[in-house]
């Protein structure tokens, strides 16, 4: 991979007013004055961070450039990926998942040598596309084809967001390139908090697809995990399809944390699996441009400023011992039915490249530990955190009323504990149904749920209002069970050469962190597997 961050060039960083943020002769002037020396001397610059302050009325923005001084700048490096070709005698890595962590396992492996086969339940995202036209139209949910399944994980249809605080596990930088190189805008290695959108990122997917493909890799689609086959403490490989079986050095799991017949398949081979954290709660959607006003802090009305993008917001606090938090807030975004069975309502947001709904919708959730969940222990065991999640899942189905139809509240309504009689426009496109979200979720969450809404009320004056809708419920935030891991070969514990990976292993969260997790676990692997 060629890196055009590293290089011995100059490089300065200087803030500007919006106003004059994108004016060539006053990024020159600036730049100048931090290198102490004459703009002339500047023959070129080339933005490499871009990051907005909006914490004051007076918008600055903080800009990286790269300076050519006395003379112009040598081209700058195209991202592109190098992959070799997989030779007959390639050692095999079976690659449960096509979501990040999967395919970055796949493209990592190539690298190392090995020749990975990656096996996913749903459809290419071409096929997949299709198939999300009944669950919106009829509430009718194809079950392994959907928001959640199919080629690129969760993530192809949800929004590609791609800020990370995982700087620490692994080269960020890297995996946006990997991105670039196969379609994804060059921006997202300019922008602080990057984004591809749900329109663009299908293509890049299937452009990682064609590199694995091209190297000599496979991807099969339609290939959903039945079973393990193991024995004497090693996975020797994977049934799919109830029949066919698939053999390999090596199974690096990164299924997403929606595969929950994985979870059960692993219970049912008595491998170790432990409960973790998560958090539960609700779409929140507000009008974006009330959420432009309140954050670059000008009047309602008032068209958003050309140079800014929509607006976002990040809220937490904690509540008798347990988190409150928003979760991937989406600006100009949409909310979506991301169900995986046609007895549940489950509700995600997702954003186009543009940004450019009228909605603003975010999570609203509230931590979850696993003793919360002890009333579904005694007979689901470490996977009781999964039964409360359905039983809530179950439950707005049952309130939404029929199909995908999701139970919605006013803010306002949520925290004066009644029912709504007319609810604000939505872009759910399955529809709301007015019902006491309060009474439908345990009231450990509604009440922090309560409090914590209140609080940002207060944070962010406008916030608690009657034209933002709660919809309900978010519950994929993450999952309640973790499949452990050795620290320092990454293996299963109890079961050698399995490797559990990514967001449904419990080891990532987001596009970037599940991808840096990928490549980790493919480069343990081939380091260890011999």
């Amino acid at each position: 991979m060629n890196n055009p961050a590293e290089s011995d060039l100059p490089m300065v960083d200087v803030i500007l007013p919006l106003a004059r943020s994108e004016d060539g002769e006053a990024q020159k002037k600036a730049v100048a004055k931090r290198l102490k020396i004459h703009p002339a001397k500047i023959k070129e610059l080339r933005l490499r961070k871009h990051s907005i302050d909006a914490r004051k009325k007076e918008i600055k923005i903080q800009l990286r450039f790269e300076v050519g001084i006395d003379d112009k700048l040598p081209p700058d490096v195209p991202c592109e990926v190098q992959l070799p070709s997989v030779a007959s005698s390639s050692k095999t890595v079976i690659i449960v998942g096509s979501g990040p962590a999967g395919l970055f396992a796949a493209l990592t492996a190539i690298k190392k040598g090995w020749k990975p086969i990656v096996l996913e339940r749903g459809k290419d995202a071409s096929a997949r596309r299709y198939d999300l036209a009944p669950i919106l139209r009829h509430g009718t949910v194809i079950e392994n084809s959907n928001y959640c399944f199919g080629e690129g994980g969760a993530g192809t249809f949800s929004d590609g967001k791609l800020y990370t605080r995982a700087t620490k596990r692994g080269p960020v930088r890297t995996v946006y390139e990997t991105l670039v190189a196969h379609g994804a805008p060059p921006r997202i290695l300019v922008d602080s908090h990057p984004h591809i959108g749900s329109n663009l990122l299908p293509n890049v997917v299937k452009a990682i697809r064609a590199s694995i493909n091209e190297a000599g890799g496979e991807v099969c689609f339609g290939a959903q995990v039945t079973n393990l086959i193991h024995a004497s403490g090693t996975i020797r490989g994977v049934a799919i399809n109830e029949g066919k079986e698939l053999y390999g050095d090596a199974v690096i799991l990164a299924t997403g944390h929606s595969a929950r017949d994985i979870y059960q398949l692993l219970h049912r081979h008595h491998i170790l699996l432990e409960q973790k954290p998560f958090a539960v709660g609700v779409r929140i959607e507000h009008p974006q441009p009330l959420i432009d006003s309140l954050q670059y802090h000008y009047e309602r009305g008032r068209d958003r400023p050309r140079l800014l993008p929509a607006a976002s917001y990040s809220l937490a606090t904690k509540v008798r011992g347990r988190g409150v938090h928003s979760f991937c807030m989406c600006p100009g975004g949409f909310i979506v039915p991301a169900a995986t069975e046609n007895d549940e309502v489950v509700v995600n947001g997702m954003s186009l490249s543009k940004r450019d709904s009228p909605f603003a919708n975010s999570g609203m959730v509230v931590t979850v530990e696993p003793e919360d969940v002890d009333d579904f222990g005694s007979e689901h065991g470490v996977l009781a955190g999964i039964a409360f999640q359905k039983h809530i899942e179950q439950a707005a189905k049952n309130a939404g009323g029929g199909g995908q139809v999701a139970p919605a509240q006013r803010v306002v309504d949520f925290l004066g504990q009644r029912c709504s009689a007319r609810l604000p426009d939505t872009s759910y496109k399955p529809g709301l149904n007015s019902a006491p979200l309060d009474e439908l979720m345990p009231a450990f969450i509604g009440d922090r749920m309560r409090e914590g809404l209140s609080l940002f009320g207060k944070r962010m004056k406008g916030y608690v209002t009657e034209e933002a809708n709660l919809i309900g419920f978010e519950t994929r935030t993450s999952s309640p069970v973790r499949i452990p891991r050795d620290p320092d070969t990454l293996q299963h514990p109890e079961l050698a050469r399995l490797f559990p990976c990514g967001e449904g292993a419990g080891f990532a969260g987001g596009i970037v962190s599940a991808a840096l997790d990928g490549m980790r676990c493919a480069e343990a692997l081939t380091s260890q597997t011999h």
